[in-house]
């Protein structure tokens, strides 16, 4: 049974927003209590976070869909409805986040490195939240918004200071078993490491990571063999240590051959050219490995290559590789750049931003894209004419009627709102802003409205001097 997974991919969808609601209050002796639907709530939202005690993706293979909770609607008497709950999901350290065309989102690396994979949906306004001195009794309540789904890769690169690469059953395993407390599976046979092993050593005051890379083949950078899976686990090493063969079995093959393929597929998988290498010619505790050993340490030393001459099975030489790899090590610590803060950048928008765009298409559309008109699209409830009737007005506010007008659009013309694949079309009615017809607004309650007093006891004392004249002249007054 697979017992580690390093590439997955994930099906993350956070939580709707939950709907707003109309609702007028209703008690004894108020029949027109006014409004008090409450707000819906916040979908939950889908995060990654970096958890040292997770090391596999193994759980996401086995499950890959995975849904935060939906936000609850509200309820009359101004009741809110409740947020949905966020759904947290651990990840190895070193965890890259790709999106489906292979571009970088994220590179997860640090305990509690978060990473928001789906935002969850804004839950919709009663109409308590939209009423106003001139609309004091809305009808309607807005939606709320979908949460965010994508589907994402999760790859896994080893946070690792030292990476042992070379030939299968050229002895690695053996190696990162006795410089620390690791205790991968060693056995006579290739490939034996299927998944990258792990180990912490202790070199003085120097204590660093080393991992145990599956062995490469020519043609790993291509795909052959286990190579392409596991290479991108020696990406964050800060040395490459070349674990020779000093006793190999094969007639065809010797150290000298084996480092320069290991050193040309590296090339191929690039990236890692400025790397520091080390080289440990293995297994010279068998007579011919030494002999070996002997015969080729010059050519490499000539190649500019430190080389170690060490034995996993006698423990020969391990304490000079170790405390050569943390003098490295430390080097490059010493040399990394001090990490500062984030900081907290604020870009104002553009003067002359107007926040959405109208473009005409080939076949006469007028398309309008935007955060706020897309999103006020979302939260509309078409089925309701006032709702319909106060995204007009709120269209009309953001400037986008003119624009449409700037663009050529006449009354009747299509409009599209939104991308392609999601789009509201309708035909085009520009709105009347004077006319018998705009009396009064959308969403007003002429019910609610209190008149002025000292205008109510004018408009009287006119109607009672009319009825005098009237009297006076001798014909009833006539009224409208």
């Amino acid at each position: 049974m697979t017992t580690f997974v390093d590439r997955v991919e994930l099906h993350a969808a956070a939580g709707n927003g939950g709907h707003g609601v109309a609702s007028v209050h209703r008690e004894k002796f108020k029949p027109l209590g006014g409004p008090d639907g409450g707000n819906g709530g916040r979908g939950g939202d889908v995060i990654l976070v970096v958890e040292q005690s997770v090391t596999t993706l193994l759980d996401y293979h086995h499950h890959p869909h995975r849904k935060a909770t939906n936000g609850q609607p509200g309820a009359g008497d101004n009741r809110s409805g409740k947020d949905g709950q966020d759904l947290v999901l651990p990840v190895p350290d070193g965890t890259v986040v790709l999106d489906k065309a292979g571009n970088v989102l994220a590179d997860l690396v640090g305990q509690g490195t978060t990473f928001v994979a789906g935002q969850g949906g804004r839950g919709g306004l009663g109409n308590a939240a939209l009423a106003s001195a001139r609309r004091k009794a809305p009808g309607f309540a807005l939606l709320g918004e979908p949460g965010e789904s994508r589907d994402i890769v999760l790859e896994l690169k080893t946070v690792a200071d030292v990476a042992l690469v070379g030939y299968p059953s050229a002895g690695k395993s053996s190696l990162i078993s006795v410089l620390s407390a690791a205790k991968p599976k060693i056995a006579d046979y290739p490939f034996t490491t299927l998944v990258p092993n792990l180990g912490v050593v202790t070199a003085g005051s120097t204590v660093y990571t080393i991992a145990d890379v599956p062995g490469l083949i020519p043609g790993a950078s291509q795909g052959k063999g286990l190579g392409l899976e596991f290479l991108r686990h020696v990406e964050r090493c800060s040395v490459l240590v070349h674990v020779l063969d000093t006793a190999t079995l094969e007639s065809d093959r010797d150290p000298v051959s084996d480092l320069d393929m290991i050193e040309e597929e590296l090339r191929l998988y690039g990236g890692l050219e400025n790397r520091p290498r080390i080289v440990a010619l293995n297994k010279v505790d068998i007579p011919d490995g030494q002999d070996l050993a002997d015969m080729i340490r010059p050519d490499l030393e000539a190649r500019g290559y430190r080389v170690f001459e060490v034995s996993a099975i006698a423990h020969k030489g391990l304490n000079e590789l170790s405390y050569a790899l943390g003098g490295i090590i430390a080097e490059a610590r010493a040399a990394k750049p001090v990490e500062e803060s984030t900081r907290v950048v604020i870009r104002p928008k553009a003067v002359d931003d107007a926040g959405f765009t109208v473009t005409v298409e080939e076949d006469g559309i007028y398309r309008v894209r935007g955060e706020k008109p897309e999103r006020w699209i979302r939260q509309t409830d078409f089925n309701n004419d006032e709702a319909v009737g106060y995204l007009a007005d709120r269209l009309n506010r953001l400037g986008v009627e003119d624009e449409l007008r700037k663009a050529g659009a006449r009354a009747g013309d299509g409009v599209a709102i939104g991308p392609e694949d999601n789009a509201v079309v309708f035909d085009w009615e520009p709105t009347v802003t004077a006319g018998a017809e705009m009396l009064g607004r959308r969403g007003e309650d002429h019910r609610l409205e209190e008149p002025r007093p000292a205008a109510q006891r004018r408009r009287e004392r006119e109607s009672e001097r009319d009825d005098a004249q009237a009297e006076y002249e001798g014909f009833e007054p006539f009224r409208d």
